[in-house]
């Protein structure tokens, strides 16, 4: 009987369908299931993951271990990105500051990068929108300086979010055309429409992977991510320089005496849609029982 000879290879998921995942290690790629020991444990794998795998000659190859995650969304099902690129439109929709905000807040308290790419300026000029996030400490791009955006991409595992409308779709097949046309083809594939696939992969562009996540939106990620209210003002990056610096250690930075943080507002250092953006939030984040998310 010819022995079953097995490599062990460190690799990346760059995609997980119907229960099999195709890593990306040793310069190949090989399709791949999770061994007995994660399942039991329910232990899932994410696009994203940095696994250790067995390839076998005589058997199925599988994951083996999971390496620790620097960070997870839940939908879209992604681990170790390193930028969320927020779309948002001038117009058609309109933009909604709220839901920019909640899914900047989401991405700080995680480590992820948060990008604005303002698209349809040549419909409704961009720039106020431009503005408020360039001056509160964000990268701001309009989706006419592809070059830039791929650029700043470059080496990064980037994560795509924006309702629909925005734009997102062209703006990812300017990035790269194989985006839009592998979308249509797996929705095709499963007999689904374009919105509803839960397919999830990651393209190679450049030294760096774009998240190819048909079928989400800004909303799956505002459900199923929370921040908790001890954790919100620090999802503010432009009010760090004030924290700590309030009257009061248990000032909630919501119209209390002797606030540096309403301060800097008052001054012109806070954006005013930002702020209001934070104590809405805060009001959510009031009702969250952390013990019930734990």
């Amino acid at each position: 009987m010819l022995s079953d000879l097995t490599e062990k290879f460190t690799g990346r998921i760059i995609k997980g369908i119907g229960g099999f995942y195709y890593v990306e290690a040793a310069g190949s790629l090989y399709e791949c299931k999770a061994k007995g020991i994660l399942r039991k444990k329910r232990i899932t794998p994410l696009v994203g993951d940095f696994v250790t795998i067995s390839v076998k000659e005589q058997s199925e190859n599988t994951i083996d271990d999971i390496l620790e995650r620097k960070n997870s969304l839940v939908r879209p099902p992604l681990a170790n990105i390193d930028v969320l690129a927020i779309v948002v439109s001038t117009c058609s929709p309109m933009p909604n500051f709220l839901v920019i905000d909640k899914l900047i807040s989401i991405a700080e308290n995680k480590g992820i990068e948060p990008i604005i790419i303002v698209t349809k300026n040549d419909l409704v000029c961009g720039e106020d929108i431009q503005k408020i996030y360039s001056d509160s400490g964000f990268n701001v791009f309009s989706n006419d300086e592809v070059d830039k955006i791929k650029e700043f991409f470059n080496g990064k595992v980037v994560a795509f979010t924006g309702n629909s409308g925005v734009g997102k779709s062209t703006l990812l097949n300017k990035i790269d055309s194989r985006l839009g046309l592998s979308t249509g083809e797996i929705s095709e594939k499963l007999g689904r429409g374009r919105h509803t696939t839960r397919h999830v992969e990651l393209f190679k562009i450049g030294d760096g992977y774009i998240a190819d996540t048909p079928g989400f939106s800004s909303v799956d990620m505002e459900r199923c991510e929370q921040v908790f209210k001890a954790d919100l003002a620090y999802c503010f990056r432009e009010f760090k320089p004030f924290l700590g610096k309030c009257r009061f250690t248990s000032c909630a930075h919501i119209n209390d005496l002797g606030c540096a943080v309403t301060q800097a507002l008052n001054d012109g250092k806070i954006a005013k849609s930002r702020y209001n953006s934070y104590t809405s939030l805060y009001e959510d984040a009031k009702k969250i029982k952390e013990w019930e998310n734990k």
